[in-house]
């Protein structure tokens, strides 16, 4: 292996209490709304079918304001400002100071570096990916990145797995998926010829449909993992 691609929601990087149920009663103050944050778990629950009804890979900001405007919807919220508190949040998730970096992140960078992978990132986001980098201070050891807001098409189209490939100038066989999604990460890698790796953290459901992909707990077993790799093939 000689590249090193990553996911970054939720496998880098995991949202503050901007997006948590009293961030979404705030949004819903500021546009004449009420929200009942004890509401939140169960609404983003009910809302993620909005985002599974994409009919194309085409990216376009409307399923995320849809889940969005869903949200509120199910924690109570309803009125005239809805739409534009939706698009507000939408807005909003492209900022990089709502989010924090996981802890085991910048180690593994660090260590991956050193040991002469390149990484990469490819990133379902309207999030610039290069304020990304500099804010988290990560930009030393990516050496491409591509968001599905830039390229034209989300994970798992393999359109985004291979412009990655083509920046980073390394091919399929020789580079790694590491992200949260099966479907979006590990699948969408392997249609193009990528290996891949599911991060499951800690409290995350893990998916089914995983047998011959390694899955890993932290980002700290990922460097380990990666040395075995040309002697074990992907077995975990």
């Amino acid at each position: 292996m000689r590249a090193i691609f990553f996911d970054v929601d939720f496998t880098l990087i995991y949202p503050g209490p901007t997006f948590d149920g009293e961030g979404y009663r705030t949004f819903a103050v500021r546009h004449g709304l009420q929200a009942e944050p004890s509401r939140f778990d169960d609404a983003v629950r009910l809302a993620s079918v909005e985002l599974d009804r994409l009919e194309d890979d085409v990216y376009r900001p409307e399923p995320f304001v849809r889940y969005a405007k869903r949200v509120l919807i199910e924690m109570g919220a309803g009125g005239s400002g809805i739409d534009a508190c939706a698009r507000e949040i939408y807005a909003e998730w492209a900022v990089c100071h709502h989010f924090a970096l996981y802890d085991d992140v910048r180690s593994a960078f660090l260590d991956l570096h050193a040991a002469g992978y390149r990484i990469g990132l490819i990133s379902n986001t309207h999030r610039c990916l290069t304020s990304f980098q500099n804010h988290f201070e990560l930009e030393p050891y990516v050496t491409a990145a591509v968001s599905s807001s830039d390229h034209g098409y989300l994970k798992p189209h393999p359109s985004i797995f291979r412009a990655a490939l083509e920046l980073m100038g390394v091919q399929a066989a020789r580079a790694v998926m590491v992200g949260d999604s099966m479907t979006h990460d590990v699948a969408g890698a392997q249609q193009v010829g990528m290996a891949a790796v599911l991060l499951v953290r800690s409290g995350q459901r893990v998916e089914t449909g995983i047998d011959g992909v390694p899955m890993i707990r932290t980002l700290a077993e990922l460097p380990a993992l990666l040395a075995r790799w040309p002697r074990e093939g992907t077995a975990s």
